[in-house]
């Protein structure tokens, strides 16, 4: 489980730090808070950073759960693949929000994996 929480500790600074860009863009761009649109690439720093947090609500209850009634060692690897997906998908969003694909998938698949895996694991132990 300790690998497990380290992939979950990186996935959170991964977040925090996509809030602290939004932050810079939010300066850069002149976007004076409580705006959240205005400057397309302001907007774009901000939807990963929504993206990312609507995304953690899956991957970390999954790797949890699947880390416990599957295997831990599986759970940290798929919630690595998810952080790497973030920062892919944050690149090429920010780039061409028509290019953030790969990022999604390489995030999203990982979260469904964990939760529906999680969840057959908790069944089948209670069969």
């Amino acid at each position: 489980m300790e690998l497990v929480a380290i992939v979950i500790g990186v996935a959170l600074l991964e977040y925090s730090y996509f809030g602290l860009l939004v932050g810079k863009a939010r300066g850069q761009y002149g976007i004076d808070a409580p705006a959240t649109s205005g400057d397309p690439i302001f907007e774009r720093y901000h939807r990963v950073q929504q993206n990312t947090l609507e995304q953690l609500i899956l991957v970390i209850p999954g790797m949890v759960m699947f880390a416990y009634y599957v295997r831990a060692d599986a759970a940290a690897a798929l919630g690595a693949v998810y952080v790497i997906g973030r920062l892919i998908y944050l690149k090429s969003y920010v780039a061409d929000p028509k290019k953030r694909s790969m990022g999604f998938a390489l995030s999203w698949l990982p979260s469904v994996i964990l939760v529906i895996g999680g969840l057959v694991g908790a069944v089948m132990k209670i069969m």
